[in-house]
């Protein structure tokens, strides 16, 4: 199981993810990370998937889950929501397009791949994954 999410302070803005991993039950791996800015919060949302699922690679061939509260995300990477052509066109820094087509490209290395969406209130420990990178990132440029 791979949670995941993503955040933008505003949005767009700040840009922060974190994902946790869980096998058997107990979790084996939590990451989280600054995304840029500005960025939007679908974007930070496809950079923590794509780190979560870089760091589960050696586990490609197994069944994995990904839960997210993103339900764009969600739809889109299981193929029930197409990207809309406007944001193909918003070549932005906030567009979130490259970030999505990175993910496709890094979901295409897992032989059983699926998408699941979740109440945010199921999503915490993500969530707060996310909120530690901003504070984190926040602190850094404090010090500047």
């Amino acid at each position: 199981m791979v949670y995941v999410d993503g955040l933008a302070e505003p949005n767009p803005g700040i840009g922060t993810y974190g994902y946790a991993i869980y096998r058997d039950g107990r979790v084996v791996k939590t990451g989280h990370g600054f995304d840029g800015d500005p960025v939007s919060n679908n974007h930070a949302e496809y950079a923590g998937l794509v780190e979560a699922l870089k760091s589960v690679m050696r586990f490609r061939e197994e069944e994995i889950v990904v839960k997210s509260d993103s339900k764009m995300m969600v739809n889109q990477m299981a193929g029930e929501w197409k990207v809309s052509k406007k944001a193909f066109r918003n070549p932005g820094e906030a567009s979130y397009v490259p970030m999505y087509l990175e993910a496709k490209k890094v979901a295409e290395s897992f032989s059983r791949l699926r998408f699941e969406w979740i109440p945010r209130e199921r999503n915490g420990e993500a969530d707060e994954l996310s909120r530690v990178a901003y504070r984190e990132q926040l602190q850094k440029w404090s010090r500047r």
